[in-house]
């Protein structure tokens, strides 16, 4: 859908923001908004500031980029009497985040809350309609952050955004471009939510045909028998039923000292693998390397490929499942190797035995607290799985490759398209704001009153 330009434009007076309609007026952000300000942290060893607050204090991890109905932190009285720098803003306010990860994050308060430091707040004048200003911080939110300083930690400071011209038309017609684009950026995120859910049944449907293949074989009249392990269920009668310990070697590898610059080597050392390789489908390289002896002080082992490795701890489980390595390498403590007796198991269905058994895997595991979900060697080791012969695994294997490249297809597309509307949502916003299309006539009055 294309939209209509105003009549007649002028030149801004700003370079990012170009030619605006001929009406509309430009103002320093200092002038627009009562107050421009922050916040700050109580001491958190201070429990007198903390414990049954009941004054909302708005986190930079509690920007939604929309309206927010609410936080996660509370703050007591006393702390916003001994904390001058705490300001309690009232509904209305909109918020950005200032630095850090969250740099550019917006919100429109729904709710009297004070905020942290890393948060700058705006309360806007009656002419003001804070919707519109929301929006406009949305659409040109790239264009703030480029203005950011700072090399490690980019920041953009109170006194940068007080000195941001905006181009800002009537009341009633900020009031109209911001329902405007409530309607408009509500049909696209309902389309891009359909995308989101469609990726989310397809990777339901991958566990679901993966799982079925490697328990029940491809042949749907095959008798079956009781595996006796809870997971698998039935199995076919012909399958044998055996602990991975019987049908490969398993093990893990350790991180050497990264302070000791004789256990580290250039690119002329043995590679040494990290976790964050089980986020891969195949690991053909590594970025770092050990000396000889790293492998012999530190008790490091030459895997040999092809081989399969697991995330066990760490990123390795949070991450990723396991990958296939396709060249020797040893590994760190947070990964587990499986070397499999290539008579018995392929290394390509025992991949697809532990992506359907991975989650049961962490489900079992002894660990808690920050190390429930962990994987140990002999946990593995011990995991009893479906052994079919070597041609049957082949087959399911060849099966199971043609499904999943269908499901990593329809799954591009969906990422695609949503890709897609993000962008068209960001461009829509942007252009509704700085008037390069006009809207007034997309929208009834009563709507925008």
């Amino acid at each position: 859908m294309s939209f209509p330009r105003y009549l007649a434009y002028k030149p801004s007076g700003v370079e990012w923001l170009g030619e605006v309609p001929e009406h509309w007026e430009v103002w320093k952000l200092s002038h627009a908004f009562t107050l421009i300000g922050s916040g700050t942290t109580p001491k958190t060893d201070n429990r007198d500031y903390y414990d049954g607050g009941e004054i909302p204090w708005v986190n930079t991890g509690d920007l939604n980029d929309r309206e927010l109905d609410e936080c996660k932190k509370r703050i007591t009285a006393l702390a916003i009497t001994e904390h001058s720098a705490l300001t309690i803003y009232p509904a209305g306010s909109l918020l950005i985040a200032m630095y850090g990860a969250t740099i550019g994050k917006l919100a429109l308060l729904n709710f009297a809350a004070t905020v942290n430091q890393a948060c700058c707040v705006f309360t806007g004048k009656s002419e003001i309609a804070s919707k519109f200003m929301f929006y406009w911080f949305l659409g040109l939110r790239q264009q703030i952050i480029s203005l950011a300083t700072g090399g490690g930690q980019p920041n953009i400071s109170q006194d940068i955004l007080r000195t941001l011209r905006v181009a800002i038309p009537p009341l009633s017609q900020q009031r109209q471009i911001a329902t405007f684009l409530d309607h408009e950026t509500a049909k696209i995120d309902a389309l891009i939510a359909e995308q989101q859910r469609l990726i989310e049944l397809l990777q339901e449907k991958r566990q679901a045909v993966i799982s079925h293949a490697v328990t029940k074989g491809l042949n749907p009249d095959a008798p079956m028998k009781d595996s006796g392990v809870e997971w698998l269920g039935e199995v076919p009668e012909h399958w044998d039923i055996r602990p991975i310990k019987h049908l490969a070697r398993v093990g893990n590898g350790s991180t050497p000292n990264r302070d000791n610059s004789d256990y580290w080597a250039d690119h002329d050392g043995f590679p040494w693998l990290n976790s964050s390789v089980v986020n891969q489908a195949e690991v053909s390289e590594a970025d770092r390397f050990v000396s000889k002896l790293a492998l012999r002080e530190c008790h490091l082992p030459i895997i040999d490929p092809p081989a399969v490795l697991v995330g066990i701890t760490g990123q390795g489980r949070t991450r990723g499942m396991a990958s296939k390595l396709m060249f020797e390498a040893t590994i760190s403590q947070h990964i587990a190797y499986i070397k499999p007796d290539l008579h018995q198991l392929t290394v390509d269905f025992l991949l697809c035995a532990l992506e359907a058994a991975y989650e049961r895997l962490r489900f079992d595991s002894e660990g808690s607290g920050s190390t429930k979900g962990a994987i140990t060697c002999e946990q593995l080791g011990l995991m009893r799985m479906p052994v079919p012969s070597p041609p049957e695994q082949v087959e399911i294997v060849s099966f199971l490759q043609l499904e999943i490249a269908s499901n990593i297809a329809l799954k591009a597309q969906s990422e695609h398209a949503i890709r897609l509307l993000q962008e068209r949502r960001s461009a829509l916003i942007s252009a509704a704001v700085t008037g390069q299309i006009d809207v007034r006539g997309l929208v009834p009055v009563a709507e925008a009153a």
